[in-house]
This record gives structure tokens, C-alpha cells and sequence, in this order.
């Protein structure tokens, strides 16, 4: 019963697609708080709510099923991406989680090579040993994704960009291989946010975000959201969110929602930003490689231009001796940018994958992926740009 509610609920907040997305940001998806006009949705710090009778209630019997709070956010994700439904999670990884507890034992998944170092091991340390198939590919090559595909394939899942190589997929493309073969298509769309790109209007039927990062924009939560179209799959999930419990608390989906509101004015600085950083770096002497959309010679640059508003804040880049003693020195140098796991906040950081977001990624995989010891990640702020490619001339030169 609880499904059918949760689910008409979600519809009724939902704003169709005529409202522009630097509105949606602020009002998609939400209700008027009626008992004192409350502009902002009140974080409903409560485990349980009143009922009248046995089993008849103003919509809501206990917060790990429904929360008015986390549902604000559910709406408003759902919003962005131009669903019917959103689910909001304790973390990206939980978000992801509830997403392989749709398949059983004996299924197989087709997933990008270089993915999230987490994704990673959720899949290869955790649901290898439950039966799940895990087949990690190329997925710019798609001839090669049509040969991968047996009758087992039940999900094809896409990030792009990837996590930490930059490399961006066709989802329009990868999606009629996934129609054509009735599988499911989903994509993680941390990198991108609903503000560059929606996957669900390129075909994608399950989008995902770890909503610590750009959406939440603020370091300052750990979050996971879900949108999606199909009813049937919306109620599996529903009922895994209800019964496995790894749901966000009111105050989590407070802050992302307060995120959300600033989304479209932060992504326009960190893609600018991004832009200014890539200039710099491409004429630097001692840079190698750089991964980064916007570069006319990335693989898939077309497809970039094609399916993203702008090429996003994200920059990966190796030195030319490719020493990790080079990376040492360079961290250790910079000032603006900070050392840390994570990205999409506000500040500027500086990651190395091969001993931080990937360092659980065994080393012969890492470096077929292109993950070397020198490999850095950037996730560049909205600090004032100048400041930005000064803190990295000094570290570099």
C-alpha cells in the first residue's frame, strides 16, 4: 500500500516540462509548505507521524518509508531530469546499490572500464560473490558493447564523463543498442549534473547521481538520488529504499535541496573555470596528457558537444616524466587547491586516483585504464580563476 502512495505522491509534485531548467532548480518538483508558509521545506526532524485511526494518516506513518522532507528532494531531482520519479539515498553508492538489487543471481552487467573506484569494488567485491556478472568495457566502442551482449545482459551501466579518465559515451547511441536488446540502460551522471546533460531524454531509463558532489555543491553532505520514468521499476525500488533502509536524514536532503537552488549559477562558474584551467595546462611544458571534453583532440569530442550544455569542471592530467614523485611535490606546493577525496563543492581539489578514489582498483587494471602513478584529478572550483592558475603555475613550474 505504501507504494501506491509513495508514488502518487511524487506525481503530484512533479512540473511538467515547460518550466526552464534555471526555474526547475528553484520550484521544480515542489508543494507549498501550508501550516505557516515556510519558503524553504522544513526539515521534518521525526521518526514517525500521528494517526487518527489504525492506518489512516496525512500521507506519512514513518520516516525510513517517507519523509516530507527527503520526498521535496525526491520531487526535485525528478524535476531536473525531466522524471516521473526520484529516490533519494544515504549515498551514491547506496543509490547504486538499491539499482543492483534488481537483478539476481546469473545476470550479467556491462559496465564502462574506468568507472568510480567505488563503483568499482561495490561491484567486483560485493555482488560478484551474490552471482551478479560483471563485464567492464570500452563503451566508446560500441560495436564491441553488440558483441558483449548475450541473452544474461540485463543492464548496461555508462558514466560519462568517467571517474577519473574524462572519457565521454554516446548515450543516445548506447541507448538504442540497450532498446534494441531490451536491457536497461543507466547512467551515473555525477560529472555532468541535470544541468548539462540528462540522460533520460537520450534514452537512459535509470539516471544516478552522487549527490555529494555537484548537487549538494557545498562538501558539506553525503547524499545519493535516483530518477527514472517506468512505474514498474520505480515501485521495485521503492520497495528496496522501504526495506533495506540506506535512506538520507531530513537535514542531508535539506542541504541538498538548498544546493540545488544555486546549481545552474555554480555549474556555469566551474565549467568557465574549467575552461581557463584546461588553457593553462595545454600550454604548460611539463604536462603530458589532459583529459578534459572541450580538448578538440578527446576521442569523443563531438559526442561532448552534442549531449552536454558545457565541457564541465572535471580535468584529469599526467606529468611528462609520469613520477609520482612529481605528483608528491606538486600537492604539496599548491595553496588554492586542497588535496582531498571527493569534488563537484564550491572550493577547488586536487585528487590522485591511483592511491585515493582508485586505490582499491587492483594496480594492472588502474594502469590499463590509463590510471598511472601520475595521473591527477582536478575538480575546479569557483574561486576567482586567476587565482586558480596561479596556485598551479607555482606548483608546477
Amino acid at each position: 500500500m505504501y507504494i501506491s502512495r509513495t508514488l502518487s505522491n511524487h506525481a503530484r509534485g512533479i512540473n511538467n516540462r515547460i518550466m526552464k531548467f534555471n526555474t526547475k532548480v528553484i520550484h521544480g518538483g515542489q508543494i507549498k509548505e501550508k501550516g505557516y508558509g515556510a519558503v524553504m521545506p522544513p526539515i521534518y526532524q521525526t521518526s514517525t507521524y500521528v494517526q487518527s485511526e489504525p492506518g489512516v494518516h496525512q500521507g506519512y506513518e514513518y520516516s525510513r518509508t517517507q519523509n516530507p522532507t527527503r520526498h521535496a528532494l525526491e520531487n526535485s531531482i525528478a524535476s531536473l531530469e525531466n522524471a516521473k520519479y526520484g529516490l533519494a539515498f544515504s549515498s551514491g553508492l547506496s543509490a547504486i546499490d538499491a539499482i543492483l538489487k534488481l537483478f539476481k543471481p546469473g545476470d550479467e552487467i556491462i559496465s564502462t572500464h574506468d568507472l568510480y573506484g567505488g563503483s568499482y569494488r561495490l561491484f567486483n567485491k560485493i555482488y560478484k560473490k551474490y552471482g551478479l556478472k560483471f563485464i567492464f568495457e570500452d563503451l566508446k566502442n560500441l560495436e564491441k558493447v553488440e558483441k558483449l551482449i548475450t541473452s544474461k545482459t540485463k543492464l548496461v551501466w555508462v558514466e560519462t564523463p568517467t571517474n577519473p579518465m574524462i572519457n565521454v559515451i554516446d548515450i543516445a547511441a548506447i541507448s538504442e543498442i540497450c532498446k534494441k536488446n531490451k536491457i536497461l540502460l543507466g547512467v551515473d551522471n555525477t560529472f555532468s549534473t541535470p544541468y548539462l546533460q540528462r540522460p533520460l531524454d537520450l534514452g537512459a531509463d535509470i539516471v544516478m547521481h552522487s549527490g555529494t558532489k555537484y548537487l549538494a555543491g557545498h562538501s558539506d553532505v553525503i547524499i545519493g538520488l535516483i530518477a527514472l520514468n517506468d512505474e514498474k521499476i520505480a515501485e521495485n525500488l521503492f520497495f528496496i529504499q522501504n526495506s533495506s533502509g540506506a535512506i538520507c536524514g531530513p537535514m542531508d536532503a535539506f542541504l541538498t535541496l538548498r544546493g540545488i537552488k544555486t546549481l545552474h549559477v555554480r555549474m556555469d562558474r566551474h565549467c568557465s573555470n574549467g575552461e581557463k584551467v584546461f588553457e593553462f595546462l595545454n600550454q604548460c611544458k611539463k604536462v603530458d596528457k589532459i583529459y578534459w571534453p572541450g580538448l578538440e583532440s578527446h576521442p569523443n569530442h563531438l559526442v561532448a558537444k552534442r549531449q552536454m550544455k558545457k565541457f564541465g569542471g572535471m580535468i584529469s592530467f599526467t606529468f611528462v616524466n609520469n613520477m609520482y614523485s612529481d605528483v608528491v611535490n606538486f600537492t604539496k606546493k599548491l595553496k588554492v587547491f586542497t588535496l582531498a577525496e571527493s569534488l563537484g563543492g564550491v572550493e577547488s581539489l586536487v585528487n590522485h586516483p591511483a592511491t585515493m578514489t582508485h586505490a582499491s582498483m587492483p594496480k594492472k587494471d588502474r594502469e590499463r585504464n590509463g590510471i598511472t602513478e601520475s595521473l591527477i584529478r582536478l575538480s575546479v572550483g569557483i574561486e576567482d580563476s586567476i587565482d586558480l592558475v596561479n596556485d598551479l603555475d607555482k606548483a608546477i613550474n
